[in-house]
């Protein structure tokens, strides 16, 4: 007689338990990272510095013998955030070789729970917004969650919950940035070039080559990973997907005679750049938005910035706890006997922390000053609502489990 799954389940090796706890102690120290910059720039927007700072992202940086001319800002959101996709590639990979996702009767679950939780608050942003065509063009904005600002929120409310919760976030996460990457390929692209993406495709199977026969020493590798991006962005398709490529590419399994495959080594050695670096300074370019001009409550009420924060904070929650309750309900699975429904709700609303990837999707979705401003301040405000209900739902389960 076969057991009923469980859902959420823990580490199931050594190896997934140290990527794990690794992974949850640098995504933890990014949000804080990404609070601190992401306040910076709301302040710099709305102070005496606000010139400077809008004439900083506008600075165009030329490359003429690679014909490359972008501001500032794309510099971050097309080049060094594929450094951000390229741990997220790393992630994914580790997640379908080692961990949840490689048992597909326990990937059921939180792929199950992250596709609800991507597509409710579509079709909830959708229905506020429909019949606007600028509205919605940012249809994915509130389809993504942030897992670093999410895990450290968490890490600051939520350090008695159980490890099962913090990977499932995490596994959710994972596929939800899966999501996104594709939505961003396969939507927000424009001016497909054949050639280009022809030299991609040439370029990421020398890439894996070099992988799969242990020829990819750093020397050949990163000028390699710069060209893949390079051709990838010349291909019309979002460059970052270029860094999810490549990762997908790298081996997950240690060679014989090695404790740690290269995935590992490679992603020990990149995360803290991804951390320290990259995240802090895409939330700087990303979340500075003027609001002296109209205001905290018109960008918050607005049809665009409701339709974000309704899409992120009920949409996430009902998706994931719905599709959560509706699977243990109509199947064999059950809940791990270390979880409460509490748990999984926090979840549901932690994951309504929607930043990275959704101020990526508002920069590709919107040219207009005024919807840029409102979808900005929609996903700044969902993101905050999110926390304030997370913590508090979080402290209130733990005051009556400390009273038992």
């Amino acid at each position: 007689m076969k057991l009923a799954p469980k859902l959420f389940s823990s580490p199931h090796s050594k190896s997934d338990e140290r990527w794990i706890k690794r992974a949850l102690k640098d995504e933890t120290f990014a949000g804080a990272l990404l609070m601190v910059a992401a306040t910076a720039a709301v302040i710099v927007a709305n102070s005496s510095l606000s010139s400077w700072y809008f004439d900083l992202l506008s600075t165009k940086v030329e490359i003429p013998f690679l014909d490359l001319n972008l501001t500032f800002a794309k510099w971050v959101s097309d080049g060094l955030l594929a450094i951000f996709f390229f741990v997220a590639g790393m992630e994914l990979k580790h997640e379908l070789v080692h961990g949840s996702l490689s048992n597909r009767r326990e990937a059921v679950v939180p792929v199950v729970a992250a596709l609800a939780g991507m597509a409710i608050p579509v079709a909830i942003f959708y229905t506020l917004l429909r019949g606007d065509e600028i509205a919605l063009s940012g249809w994915a904005v509130p389809m993504a969650t942030d897992i670093a600002f999410a895990l450290a929120v968490l890490a600051i409310a939520g350090r008695k919950l159980p490890t099962e919760i913090r990977a499932f976030l995490l596994t959710v996460a994972v596929v939800d940035d899966l999501g996104a990457i594709s939505v961003i390929a396969i939507f927000y692209s424009d001016k497909f070039n054949f050639e280009a993406f022809a030299l991609t495709l040439a370029l990421l199977t020398l890439f894996g080559l070099l992988q799969k026969f242990h020829k990819a020493h750093w020397l050949i590798s990163v000028p390699l990973a710069l060209a893949i991006w390079w051709a990838m962005y010349k291909s019309g398709i979002h460059a970052t997907v270029a860094g999810v490529a490549m990762a997908l590419l790298i081996p997950a399994h240690p060679r014989e005679g090695q404790q740690f495959s290269v995935a590992e080594r490679c992603e020990k050695k990149i995360h803290p750049i991804s951390v320290a670096f990259v995240i802090p300074l895409f939330a700087f370019v990303a979340a500075g938005v003027d609001i002296r001009s109209f205001g905290i409550v018109e960008g918050v009420t607005s049809p665009i910035g409701s339709g974000i924060i309704f899409g992120l904070v009920v949409g996430k929650f009902v998706g994931i706890l719905g599709a959560t309750y509706l699977f243990t309900k109509f199947t064999r699975a059950q809940l791990n006997e270390n979880l409460r429904w509490s748990d999984v709700s926090a979840v549901g609303l932690l994951a309504g922390i929607g930043f990275t990837v959704s101020l990526l999707i508002v920069e590709l979705s919107y040219d207009q000053e005024q919807a840029l401003a409102d979808a900005k301040v929609g996903v700044l405000a969902a993101s905050v609502i999110a926390s304030i209900l997370a913590i508090a739902l979080m402290k209130f389960t733990s005051a009556r489990v400390s009273k038992r």
